[in-house]
């Protein structure tokens, strides 16, 4: 026993067993449920929220990391030591049976719509259900864990949205839209919670974009869905680069900048406001323009304080009239040789108003990109979008029970009940939720509805394994 007290302090094995990745409440929860129940199911969905439409996103990653893996003697008697000392009761036998009886593998069934699925809230998104009598109420268990989907959901749910607004200002604005996947960087890394968070939330940015400085989710997009390379970068000054040559050499640490990392088909990026922004455009515009249009780079200004919108207009304007720009067939400015990226401030009501801005300006969304941080990554929350996980149906013998929650202080808290599945509607695209056995009557024609769910764990087994390339076309399959 007290060998595992002392693995608690061991934080990796801690986090790694799937028994400990819960609530405290639900060790005990075994022994509340009736003595004849013998399966159970539960399901997750966004009942409402920001946004009306949820980009699925994130689950693939949950399943490989906390899944796959068995549950070992070791990790049974690391959890039984913990809950026992936290005051909890701790089900032995039935994790013992897992072990034993299944090979450490959960006997439960996940199924859930395809990543990158664009489904209307108020759906069903994700089934779990375990039909062992011996351990039914995993599917319950699982909750906690399973239920941090709505975190990937909802960045991916953000970012697809935002790259509507942008995409719908390229179409008014630009005659190129192969530049919308690098509109919207990722700049969230510093901003979040822990490296977990910069991972997932960070991977799941790049379900509808292709720049990012958050390194942790580019990997783990490369790793979780079998990507050689899921975004890029380029060189970028921060202040400290320009600082640390003192104001009276800002001048030459831009100039550096251009000499460092500046050539035909480059990009470089320079924050311009650690003295005076004014000054830096002014000097950019004059005694730095010929070496920025010497090395055939494009050189990015970041002005980075100010109100966003005021300044990005400013900013634009100082470069148009030192570089120039040309008129495309929009009827829109494009700038000569430089860009502006905005990455203070940013947020879906800020990009929105500095793109209306500067197209009430004259000027071609072309000229801006969009580094995004704390908004992007960490100022969301499981209430953005109202996920729920709740049970929704219970077998009590051989029979099947329907399960609900009705609370009358809240109705948006209903739950759903039965053993439900997600249908959608080959012709019009159109999701329904219903529940099983599937029963079709007049105004449902049988041949029209296909499940959209997918059985993608069960039993240890992971069985599905998409690509992060298969989820950006089925959620940008809309497009045109």
């Amino acid at each position: 026993m007290q060998n595992a007290i002392n693995g608690l302090n061991d934080i990796v094995s801690f986090l790694s067993n799937p028994i400990l990745n819960t609530d405290s409440y639900k060790a005990s929860h075994y022994l509340q449920y009736p003595p004849e129940a013998s399966a159970m199911f539960s399901y997750i969905e966004s009942r409402g929220g920001r946004y009306d439409r949820t980009l699925f996103f994130g689950l693939q990653m949950l399943i490989k990391e906390y899944l796959c893996r068995p549950v070992t003697p070791a990790m049974i008697e690391q959890a039984k030591a913990f809950f026992i000392a936290h005051g909890e009761p701790f089900n032995e036998a039935g994790w013992r049976y897992i072990v034993e009886q299944c090979g450490g593998y959960l006997p439960v069934q996940i199924r859930a719509v395809p990543e990158g699925s664009v489904v209307p809230t108020h759906n069903v998104l994700v089934t779990v259900e375990c039909d062992d009598p011996q351990v039914f109420w995993l599917a319950s268990y699982l909750e906690t864990m399973l239920m941090r989907v709505w975190y990937p959901i909802t960045v991916a749910t953000q970012s697809w949205h935002l790259r509507k607004t942008i995409r719908a200002y390229l179409q008014k604005s630009s005659d190129d839209l192969s530049q919308l996947p690098f509109k919207l960087h990722d700049f969230g890394a510093r901003g979040v919670s822990s490296a977990e968070s910069a991972a997932i939330g960070g991977a799941a940015h790049l379900v509808s974009f292709m720049g990012s400085d958050t390194v942790f989710g580019v990997v783990a997009a490369n790793h979780y869905y079998n990507e050689t390379m899921a975004a890029f970068s380029v060189p970028a000054a921060e202040h400290s680069t320009i600082t640390a040559w003192g104001r009276e050499r800002e001048a030459d640490a831009f100039r550096n900048m251009i000499a460092r990392f500046s050539k035909p088909g480059a990009i470089v990026s320079v924050v311009s406001d650690s003295y005076d922004l004014f000054a830096a455009l002014e000097a950019w515009g004059t005694q730095l323009k010929q070496a920025v249009l010497d090395s055939g780079g494009t050189l990015v200004i970041r002005p980075d304080s100010g109100d966003p919108r005021t300044i990005v207009l400013h900013t634009l304007r100082a470069l148009d009239a030192s570089f120039g720009s040309v008129v495309n067939s929009k009827g829109r400015r494009v700038l000569n040789n430089v860009r502006v990226i905005q990455g203070d401030g940013v947020n879906p009501d800020s990009i929105e108003a500095i793109l209306a801005a500067m197209d009430e300006a004259g000027y071609a969304t072309d000229n801006i990109v969009f580094g995004m941080g704390g908004a992007l990554l960490q100022q969301i929350n499981r209430d953005t979008q109202c996920f729920a996980m709740k049970c929704s149906a219970i077998r009590l013998g051989d029979e099947w029970h329907d399960v609900h929650k009705t609370p009358v202080t809240d109705t948006a808290k209903r739950s759903k009940k039965g053993r439900l599945t997600l249908l959608q509607n080959r012709r019009t695209g159109e999701y329904r939720t219903v529940t099983l056995p599937l029963v079709w009557d007049e105004r449902t024609v049988e041949g029209e509805w296909d499940e959209a769910l997918v059985t993608v764990f069960d039993s240890g087994r992971l069985l599905t394994d998409v690509s992060l390339a298969e989820i950006r076309s089925r959620a940008h399959a809309g497009e045109t």
